[in-house]
């Protein structure tokens, strides 16, 4: 690559990095949630209020069981989640909201976007916008395909 690319490179990873930390930080700061608390909360939240197996919540989110085990342990002791028994035998383990949990679930959603908004997407044109979402859009279409190849072969 030619300096000039590296340098735009560079940039680009240090504006998703400060981005990424500073709406972490407003996480943390206003609703009291860390960035994977809030992964856990709008999952569940998004899933309208129907509890969801372990499983599916790890794929949901792209993490291994083993994290999200961990992450819901953490949560249970914070009054956020609370796991059941269901199926047939009530042998699976299911993963719902509580009622702080969905509170915080929508206290932190609201926030989180009033942060996006002021951090990133007020800051953009219209035009700005156009350019990056098109981008985006392309670079899911390309990368997306590959990763599930990837995943589907057994490799991570």
């Amino acid at each position: 690559m030619e300096p000039q690319e590296w340098e735009f490179w560079d940039t680009w990873m240090r504006a998703q990095r400060l981005l990424t930390s500073e709406l972490e930080r407003g996480l943390q700061r206003d609703c009291d949630v860390s960035k994977a608390e809030f992964s856990v909360l709008v999952t569940l939240w998004q899933a309208g209020g129907r509890e969801m197996r372990v499983g599916e919540l790890s794929e949901s989110l792209d993490w291994d069981k083993s994290r999200v085990s961990h992450q819901l342990t953490r949560m249970e002791k914070r009054g956020f989640v609370e796991r059941t028994r269901y199926g047939a035998d009530g042998r699976r383990a299911g993963i719902g909201l509580t009622d702080e949990g969905r509170r915080a679930a929508r206290k932190a959603v609201l926030v989180h976007g009033d942060n996006i908004r002021r951090h990133f997407l007020d800051s953009l044109t219209p035009e700005q916008a156009s350019v990056i979402r098109a981008w985006s859009e392309q670079a899911v279409e390309r990368l997306e395909p590959h990763r599930s190849e990837t995943v589907g072969d057994g490799a991570s």
